[in-house]
């Protein structure tokens, strides 16, 4: 069983930056996918960013320029840094690891809000 633990999530304004870690609980990254996904209220869960295990980097077109994906493979720890942070990137913040769709596993969430 792996565990992902996020943190790094908070009140920011509006053209402020935060930046999420995700810690992995076994070494996982040579095999799955790491990806940020959120889901605002109201509104389905949507990929953010991924990091494949050969180190391939995608964005949601809404983040492209601003946020960052980017991993520590000796702390076991995925990142997101978000720059010029907007009101509709509140939401919470799941860290998920995935191996081709067979196995999956998420984190508890983080909740970052953004205030305009």
């Amino acid at each position: 069983q792996v565990q992902l633990v996020e943190s790094g999530g908070g009140l920011v304004q509006a053209g402020g930056s935060l930046r999420l870690s995700c810690v992995a609980s076994v070494r996982i990254f040579s095999i799955f996918a790491m990806g940020w996904y959120r889901q605002a209220p109201g509104k389905q869960r949507e990929l953010v960013a991924v990091i494949t295990s050969g180190g391939s980097t995608d964005y949601a077109n809404s983040v492209k320029g601003r946020f960052t994906i980017s991993r520590d493979n000796a702390k076991n720890t995925v990142y997101l840094q978000m720059n010029s942070l907007k009101p509709e990137d509140t939401a919470v913040y799941y860290c998920n690891a995935d191996r081709f769709g067979q196995i999956s596993y998420w984190g508890q969430g983080t909740q970052v809000t953004v205030s305009s």
